[in-house]
């Protein structure tokens, strides 16, 4: 299974490199085996949002900035509303990643 490594950079992902850069530097785990749980990481990210959300949500915001880059699209809003079926939540600034799933087949 082919994966995206921009899960990484959520804050459990984050959390997960600092721990494990601490893991290494302390000789409590190889720099072999750290790879191999980020691997893991992307992989089981991948397939939790792949197969395990189902909730849809609507996003409306003002657009600030967007790129396109490496198949890649970024967007940046301000005021956005998230609203799904239970709950609209304001935040006064996101950066959403996008990347299309028709690359991970084609990868394999």
């Amino acid at each position: 299974m082919a994966t995206f490594e921009l899960y990484r950079r959520s804050t459990i992902g984050m959390c997960l490199t600092e721990t494990l850069d601490e893991m290494v530097s302390s000789g409590t785990l190889s720099p072999e085996l750290a790879i191999q749980v980020l691997v893991q990481f992307d992989k089981s990210m991948t397939d939790a949002l792949e197969n395990q959300v189902k909730s849809k949500v609507n996003i409306k915001g003002h657009l600030h900035t967007y790129r396109f880059c490496d198949n890649v699209w970024t967007f940046i809003l301000t005021d956005a509303q998230f609203k799904n079926e239970e709950t609209t939540e304001q935040v006064g600034k996101v950066k959403i990643v996008a990347c299309d799933s028709k690359l991970l087949s084609q990868s394999q």
